[in-house]
């Protein structure tokens, strides 16, 4: 059995590969950013909130961490369509991206909260630090930075998971693979060439993740040797 590769087609089909590529980037930045902001305030809330904010918290990130991310998806973009709230398929797949990533950060930094030693909480007491400030500088950068690799490899995770809102027609990368090759008839190609491209923006994502924590935590330090 002999089989022969034919990429000609990518000669005329590349800039959908790059606008699927394009969105693909676009839905997981921006539901990496509002996901670490919802994740970080649930964990906040889950070390240090009363019962009672506790409790729905609670709920929220056991339910989304134990169902599939496709239900999720399903349920926003077709639950709420029956509700009466018809939402584009893009803005489905932020929502629903936003809601799984807030749950699994909630439980990354509530492990690196809880990590800060209770004498270094005091200790800001002591320098007359605000609530405010003692969150920011004494809990939340020493803590994430604790936190950090599991965080980048679960942004990495939610990048390489959002090719399941091709089921709700999200026109990113693996939608315009399935378009594609419906058109060229060259499944193989066509998705080795996707695959690759995954490939690279794991890559991309995980250097950029670094360079961004050697920014942050750089900075974090410089701030605990001047106090």
């Amino acid at each position: 059995m002999s089989y022969k590769f034919d990429f000609s087609f990518l000669a005329e089909r590349w800039p959908d590969f790059v606008a699927g590529a394009w969105l693909t980037v676009q839905l997981t930045v921006v539901s990496i950013a509002l996901g670490l902001l919802v994740g970080t305030v649930c964990a906040l809330i889950r070390v240090y909130g009363t019962r009672w904010m506790k409790a729905p918290v609670g709920v929220y990130v056991e339910l989304i961490r134990n169902t599939p991310l496709l239900v999720q998806i399903f349920i926003v973009y077709f639950g709420l369509s029956s509700l009466g709230l018809k939402l584009s398929a893009e803005v489905s797949a932020v929502i629903a991206l936003v809601v799984n990533m807030g749950a699994y950060t909630t439980e990354i930094m509530r492990a690196g909260i809880q990590s800060i030693q209770r004498t270094q909480l005091e200790a800001a007491d002591c320098l007359g630090l605000t609530r405010l400030q003692t969150i920011l500088h004494v809990v939340l950068l020493p803590a994430m930075e604790r936190v950090y690799p599991a965080l980048s490899s679960q942004f990495v995770l939610l990048m390489l998971a959002s090719s399941i809102t091709s089921q709700i027609s999200a026109e990113e990368l693996t939608a315009t693979a399935n378009l594609v090759q419906s058109d060229t008839y060259r499944s193989f190609e066509v998705y080795i060439i996707v695959a690759m491209v995954y490939l690279a923006l794991s890559f991309l994502y995980r250097l950029g993740f670094w360079l961004i924590g050697l920014v942050l935590f750089a900075r974090k330090r410089k701030l605990g040797t001047a106090l």
